[in-house]
C-alpha cells in the first residue's frame, strides 16, 4: 500500500519489525560491456559485481568493506536501482525491484535513498540549501505539516546545522557541512533504509567522529536500516552490526562485527585486519603482525578461475584454481567462501600441495601462529620487566661518571696554576735586570774583561739587596739563604 503524502513514509517506518527481512539479493552481477572498432562490436566486460547473495534485516546496519575496485559502490547503486542490474534479484520488504522501471520505481524511492560520497560534487552548485533539501517533497508531491521551508528547516537543526543558512549555497559549507547537508536530503522522507557510500572519507578526522556519531543517533531515532559502505575498518567496526568483506566483486566472508573481528576465517579478510595500526607504545619491540600480500588485485575484466584470492594467497592450492568456493556459513552467523579457511578446519584436507604462488607469499607472512603469538608476547613482557632494571642500572653510572671527572678538574687548575706564576717569575727578573746590567757591566769589564760574568755576578749581587729592599720581612736573619747571601758582596 502506497504511503498517504502526509505521511512521507513515516507510517511504514514506524510499522517495520525489527529483525525482519527488509532487503534480499540473490546472485546480483553488473557488468560494463567494452566496445571496439567502427561498430563498437562488444569485446569484453568489466565484471564489477559477479554474482553476490546478502540479507539486511531492518534496523541494522550492514558494513561492506574491501581494497578500490571490489565492486562495493556499484553494489550500493544496484540495491537503490541508480543502475539496472547484469543478472540476479533485489527485493526490497518482498517486492522484486530488480527491473521497475522509473515511474514504477518513484514510490520506492520514498524507502531507499542513498548518501553520496563526495560532499561537494553531490550537491548542484546552483541551487540553495533550501531548493536541495526540499526537491524530494516536490518530486514525490508530499507536502509536509507546516509547510515545506518549515520542514526543510527542522532537517538542518537536526543534522546539526543553522536554520537560517537555508537560502545559502553549497560553496558557503565547509566539507562536513555539505556531508551533512546530503544526510539531510536523505532523510527528508523518512526512508526506511539508507545506502551510505563513503560517508566520511572525504571527511577530516574529527568532522568524521561528529557525522559517524550523528548517523547512528538518527538510527536511534528513526529506526533507520544502513548500508555503509566504507575503507576505514574502525569506522565500519564502531558502527556496524554485521560486515561483508568484498574482493573482486565477490563476497569472501559476511559474519558478525565480533566474530569478524577476533577470528576471521578468510586470509583476505586476515590480511585486512592485519594491516591496521594499533597504537599501543608497549607494542614497539615486538614482532610485526602485519601480513604483506603478494601481487595486484587481477583484473576485473579477465578475474582468475576458481578462488579469486588463489593468486595471492599463502594458503591456495591446486583445488583452488579450478572450484570456486561457495558462501556457506561454518559457524552461526559467519559465512566464508574458502577452501582452506582461517581459525577453522580445513574444508579440504586431501588437498596439501601449495601452488608456487603460495610458497612465495608464505614468506611475506609475519607472525600467525599461536606458538609465535605467545614468543611475541613473552618478548613483550621480557623486555617491559627489562626497562626498570637497565634504568636503575645506568643511575649509579652517571655519578660515578661525575665523581671521577670532579678531582680531574681541579688537578688539572692545581697543576696549571704554579705554572703560570713560575713563568711570571722567570720574565719579571729579565726586565730589571736589563736595566742593572747596563750600570756595572761597564766597570767589570775593564777590571775582568768577561761582561758576561760581571754582569751575572752584577745581577746577582743587585737583585739580593733589592729583594731585601722590598721585602724586609721575607727572609729572617739567621737563617741559611741569610748566610749564603752576605758572602756574595765579600766576593766582590
Amino acid at each position: 500500500m502506497t504511503p498517504s503524502p502526509q505521511s512521507g513514509g513515516a507510517t511504514l517506518t514506524k510499522d517495520a519489525a525489527p529483525g525482519e527481512t527488509l532487503l534480499k539479493v540473490t546472485g546480483l552481477q553488473k557488468h560494463f560491456p567494452i566496445r571496439k572498432g567502427l561498430l563498437q562490436r562488444q569485446v569484453g566486460a568489466v565484471r564489477a559485481v559477479d554474482g553476490i547473495d546478502f540479507e539486511v534485516k531492518s534496523g541494522e546496519t550492514l558494513g561492506v568493506v574491501g581494497e578500490s575496485g571490489c565492486g562495493k559502490s556499484t553494489m550500493g547503486r544496484l540495491i537503490t536501482r541508480l543502475l539496472e542490474p547484469t543478472a540476479g534479484t533485489v527485493e526490497f520488504e518482498g517486492r522484486d525491484i530488480t527491473h521497475l522501471g522509473v515511474s514504477a520505481m518513484r514510490p520506492m524511492r520514498r524507502d531507499v535513498q542513498m548518501i553520496f560520497q563526495d560532499p561537494y560534487s553531490s550537491l548542484n552548485p546552483r541551487h540553495t540549501i533550501g531548493t536541495i533539501i526540499s526537491a524530494p517533497f516536490k518530486l514525490q508531491g508530499v507536502s509536509p505539516e507546516g509547510g515545506v521551508k518549515k520542514e526543510v528547516q527542522r532537517l538542518l537543526s537536526v543534522v546539526g546545522l543553522n536554520p537560517e543558512h537555508y537560502n545559502r549555497y553549497p560553496h558557503e559549507f565547509s566539507g562536513g557541512q555539505r556531508q551533512r547537508i546530503g544526510i539531510a536530503r536523505a532523510l527528508a522522507l523518512n526512508p526506511k533504509m539508507v545506502v551510505a557510500d563513503e560517508p566520511v572519507s572525504a571527511l577530516d578526522v574529527s568532522i568524521q567522529a561528529q557525522v559517524v556519531n550523528l548517523l547512528d543517533d538518527l538510527q536511534q531515532e528513526l529506526g533507520l536500516t544502513y548500508v555503509i559502505i566504507a575503507h576505514d575498518l574502525s569506522v565500519v567496526r564502531h558502527v556496524s552490526d554485521r560486515i561483508a568483506v568484498m574482493y573482486l566483486g565477490k563476497i569472501v566472508e559476511l559474519a558478525d562485527r565480533d566474530s569478524l573481528y577476533k577470528a576471521p576465517m578468510h586470509p583476505y579478510t586476515k590480511a585486512l585486519m592485519s594491516a591496521v595500526p594499533i597504537p599501543d607504545p608497549r607494542r614497539r619491540s615486538a614482532k610485526s603482525e602485519r601480513i604483506l600480500l603478494k601481487g595486484d588485485v587481477p583484473s576485473p575484466i579477465s578475474p582468475p578461475t576458481g578462488c579469486r584470492f588463489h593468486t595471492r594467497c599463502w594458503k591456495a592450492t591446486q583445488i583452488c584454481t579450478t572450484v570456486e568456493p561457495p558462501l556457506v556459513a561454518l559457524k552461526p552467523g559467519q559465512e566464508v567462501a574458502c577452501h582452506h579457511p582461517e581459525n577453522f578446519e580445513d574444508q579440504q584436507p586431501q588437498d596439501t600441495v601449495l601452488l608456487t604462488a603460495a610458497r612465495d607469499a608464505v614468506d611475506l607472512v609475519a607472525v600467525g601462529t599461536a606458538a609465535e603469538l605467545t614468543e611475541a608476547k613473552a618478548a613483550e613482557a621480557a623486555a617491559a620487566d627489562a626497562e626498570p632494571v637497565a634504568k636503575d642500572a645506568d643511575v649509579p653510572d652517571e655519578p660515578v661518571a661525575k665523581d671521577a671527572d670532579v678531582p680531574d678538574e681541579p688537578v688539572a687548575k692545581d697543576a696549571d696554576v704554579p705554572d703560570e706564576p713560575v713563568a711570571k717569575d722567570a720574565d719579571v727578573p729579565d726586565e730589571p735586570v736589563a736595566e742593572v746590567a747596563d750600570k756595572p757591566v761597564t766597570k767589570a769589564a775593564e777590571e775582568s774583561g768577561t761582561p758576561g760574568a760581571a754582569a751575572a755576578d752584577a745581577e746577582v749581587s743587585n737583585e739580593t739587596p733589592a729583594a731585601s729592599a722590598e721585602s724586609p720581612e721575607g727572609t729572617p736573619e739567621g737563617t741559611p739563604e741569610a748566610d749564603t747571601d752576605r758572602p756574595e758582596p765579600t766576593e766582590k
